[in-house]
């Protein structure tokens, strides 16, 4: 006699030997005919993105390199 947890046990494995059989299949993945872009360009919104980052990029490297201004003198206190 097989106990519950064996049953649940061997469904179990049976779900995943099912699950292995459906994505071992033979089947190529679909490709398109011609790409849009090149890979290398990207789009529109990755040529907009690598240009903020670039100028974030500037501007931090710019605050990093130049000396600090001298604190502005505190009012004297009376």
């Amino acid at each position: 006699m097989l106990s519950r947890r064996r049953v649940i046990s061997l469904l179990g494995l049976a779900a995943v030997a099912g699950f292995a059989a459906l994505t071992a299949s033979d089947a190529d993945a679909q490709t398109t005919g011609t790409a849009a872009t090149p890979a290398t360009s990207g789009t529109h919104g990755m040529g907009r993105r690598q240009s903020r980052r670039a100028s974030r990029h500037t501007r931090r490297n710019g605050r990093r390199t130049t000396p600090a201004a001298a604190p502005a003198e505190a009012a004297p206190t009376k």
